[in-house]
């Protein structure tokens, strides 16, 4: 029980200093002398832009990246909580305000999520926001107990000074901790010292998403919300000439029709009735200069294009003239299709405009580039658009769009109606009308040398830029280099004497974006397919092969010993062939073995064998499951997927012609980490790139056919392959 007690004159003008004016009572607490005088908390304690302690103890982390599946909620609070000494169970999550402090420590004036930058731009960051948090509470108690701040330690979300056997929870602290400025130096814990970052955690927001509380953008509801879907042209660059909404509008619940910029818009109470509505609609359009794409005319203009000399991307050495003068040369071309992003929550955004705000709920990637988006159609400055980041039901670069298309749709209808709106996208206007993985074409022409090592290798790229005309092409784009097309073989880990790498830029008119990997999609499936094709004709082991050529790249090295050790390196299951790949990007390092058998001339594959290097880890737990998940998109994509065109129009509408792989076809995946001290990588892309070369060259283990165009289901000859390779291990019942 707390007991009243006088206070020595001394004791009354310390605390008077720290609460600034008031009648003030001590209390004595478990723990405390009588001297401990604690001033009490106005409110809670914001030591910075990403934590918020209350009374009660409860610690809120303002997170400033977008949580659409990939854990980062989890992750980013780990950071902040290994030096904070937060109690983990008291902690809670909100998503941050669109503000510069939370902007991108490698964007610039920019706050968003992409690139696998979410641990790397943050890993000081973070920890710097939470140890200043500490510094704070240790230099309050220190003032109530009148002891140094070195003598208290932190454990758990309290102060102790262990000689006085005292100890105040964080919540105490709270008032007089905000009095307190923040330290200018921060020391930060060596990684020795960890106690949270490195080990697995159970993810934050597992719970609302098992409970149902998850509040994702298809899941907002706001008084008097109205639904919108809305027509768009049927062909990219489509105009609209003329449209009939009489038998729209007959329709019960619907409300108004609406032309915006990308189309017309039906409005209803419900979406089914917009739905219904859009229907109805009698649409005239012009289909512009793309109204006869053909994706096999097209694929005849790459073609084309690959005969002419690029912009050079990359040169060393003299590959022209090593690759005249050499005997044993190989050549290939390899392509690969534009492919959808497919998430499984489609494309939404729910507006409410007002005459002085704009208020916003969606599931975005790039925050800043769509507040601003909507005080562009509003008229508003952009301090009176308030966005609110939800769940995303996934992303993969699908909703960091810089043009910020589907916020404009949603700000515009809620404009005209003067009403909260809820614009929905169906699957099939995203797989339909969407942004693309960039089609791409690319020739490959390689020599050995006396060695029996390449000398020269010449890569030429044809491919759409997906940053011209954006936001981001004066930061990704130089000297008409497009660095997301070429990105992956540039900067080639393998020893080659001899490297030049060119790019041809294909004609704009399909959107394209970027897709979970970017560029490092088609160009780790362009450069270990071919380095396969380079040891085949050396008549080398493709592992022995790869480490002869990567003699500058121990980590490399030393990954691939630990897959080849953990996969059974050349002891496949008995029946099934085995191929690897091993790429770099995002700043991680990941090498895979996949197992398959072709049987009825279908690839299936039976299991992945997954090694990655990304530096310090911070959730274990997240990084097995991003392998997993990698795997599982890439694996999609490898084998089934493919955006095309005829007569304008993309062929793909849902699941069944763009299909996703079901349960039962999901490999046996393992997952192996290499312990490292090099700073974070990235960890939510890195894991795609070599699945599909990985594959593709199980597939000539299997029956010696070189499949160099994806998706690989399609790119199987008709005839029957042959038999798969005898022998192996026998498989374990």
């Amino acid at each position: 029980m707390s007991q009243i007690f006088n206070c020595s004159r001394r004791d009354f003008c310390k605390t008077s200093a720290l609460l600034g004016t008031g009648l003030v009572l001590g209390f004595y607490l478990p723990g405390c002398q009588k001297k401990d005088i604690i001033p009490p908390a106005s409110g809670p304690f914001k030591p910075n832009a990403f934590i918020q302690i209350a009374p009660d103890d409860t610690v809120t982390f303002f997170i400033n990246k977008s949580e659409m599946g990939q854990g980062v909620y989890t992750s980013l609070s780990m950071l902040i909580a290994e030096e904070l000494e937060v109690d983990w169970k008291k902690i809670k999550i909100e998503a941050a305000p669109v503000a510069p402090e939370y902007n991108h420590t490698q964007w610039g004036n920019l706050q968003g999520t992409g690139g696998s930058t979410s641990i790397r731009s943050t890993f000081d960051q973070l920890r710097t926001a939470g140890g200043a948090g500490r510094m704070m509470l240790v230099q309050a108690a220190a003032q109530i107990w009148e002891v140094p701040p070195a003598s208290c330690k932190v454990e758990g979300g309290k102060v102790i000074h262990p000689k006085g056997e005292k100890s105040l929870s964080y919540g105490t602290l709270v008032g007089a901790a905000a009095k307190l400025q923040p330290p200018k130096q921060v020391p930060l814990k060596p990684a020795a010292s960890f106690k949270i970052i490195g080990k697995p955690r159970a993810r934050l927001d597992t719970p609302a998403k098992v409970n149902g509380t998850a509040e994702f953008g298809i899941d907002v509801k706001r008084p008097n919300l109205l639904t919108a879907v809305i027509a768009r042209p049927p062909v990219f660059g489509a105009t609209l000439k003329a449209f009939d909404a009489e038998a729209a509008k007959a329709l019960p619940g619907v409300k108004e029709v609406v032309q915006v910029d990308s189309g017309v818009a039906v409005v209803a109470e419900s979406f089914w009735a917009a739905k219904l509505g859009r229907d109805a609609l009698k649409i005239k359009w012009d289909d512009g200069p793309l109204a006869k794409l053909d994706s096999a005319t097209q694929g005849k203009e790459y073609a084309a294009l690959a005969q002419k000399p690029g912009l050079v991307a990359a040169n060393r050495g003299d590959a022209a003239a090593t690759l005249a003068a050499a005997g044993k040369k190989i050549e290939a071309i390899y392509e690969v299709p534009y492919l959808a992003h497919a998430p499984m929550e489609p494309l939404n955004c729910v507006a409410d405009v007002r005459a002085d705000s704009c208020e916003i709920w969606v599931g975005t990637q790039m925050q800043t580039l769509d507040r601003n988006a909507a005080a562009e159609v509003t008229g508003l400055p952009p301090e009176k658009v308030t966005l609110h980041t939800t769940f995303l039901g996934g992303g993969f670069g699908r909703r960091g769009v810089g043009d910020s298309h589907f916020v404009r749709e949603a700000v515009q209808v809620s404009k005209a109606m003067q009403a909260p709106v809820k614009v929905m996208w169906t699957r099939e206007d995203d797989i339909r009308g969407g942004y693309y993985r960039p089609r791409a074409y690319h020739t490959v022409r390689a020599a050995l040398g006396e060695n029996n090592l390449p000398s020269v290798w010449q890569q030429r790229i044809v491919c759409q830029s997906i940053v011209k005309g954006t936001p981001f092409e004066e930061g990704m784009m130089k000297e008409g280099i497009d660095h997301t097309a070429v990105e992956g073989i540039v900067d080639l880990s393998y020893a080659v004497p001899n490297l030049q790498v060119e790019y041809q830029m294909a004609p704009a008119g399909v959107p394209v974006l970027w897709w979970r990997s970017v560029g490092h999609s088609f160009t780790a499936f362009v450069k270990e397919c071919f380095v396969d094709e380079l040891a085949t004709a050396a008549g080398q082991d493709p592992l022995a092969f790869r480490k002869q050529l990567l003699v500058d790249h121990p980590r490399q090295i030393a990954l691939l010993d630990l897959l080849a050790e953990k996969a059974g390196w050349g002891k496949p299951e008995q029946g099934r062939a085995q191929g690897l790949a091993i790429h770099e990007s995002f700043g991680s390092i990941v090498a895979q073995v996949a197992e398959v058998t072709v049987e009825d001339n279908k690839i299936k594959v039976g299991r992945v064998v997954c090694a990655v290097d990304c530096g310090q880890t911070v959730n274990p737990d997240t990084i097995v499951a991003q392998m997993q998940s990698a795997i599982y998109f890439g694996m999609a994509a490898a084998l089934h997927d493919a955006i095309t065109f005829k007569n304008g129009r993309v062929e793909q509408s849902n699941f069944h012609d763009y299909p996703m792989p079901r349960l039962a076809a999901m490999p046996v995946v393992g997952v192996h980490i290499m312990p490292s001290k090099e700073k974070p990588g990235g960890i939510g892309e890195p894991g795609v790139p070599p699945i599909a070369p990985a594959i593709a060259n199980a597939v000539f283990a299997a029956n010696k056919m070189r499949l160099r165009t994806l998706p690989l289901n399609l790119a199987l000859p008709t005839k029957p392959p042959a038999a798969a390779p005898k022998g192996g291990k026998k498989k374990k019942k």
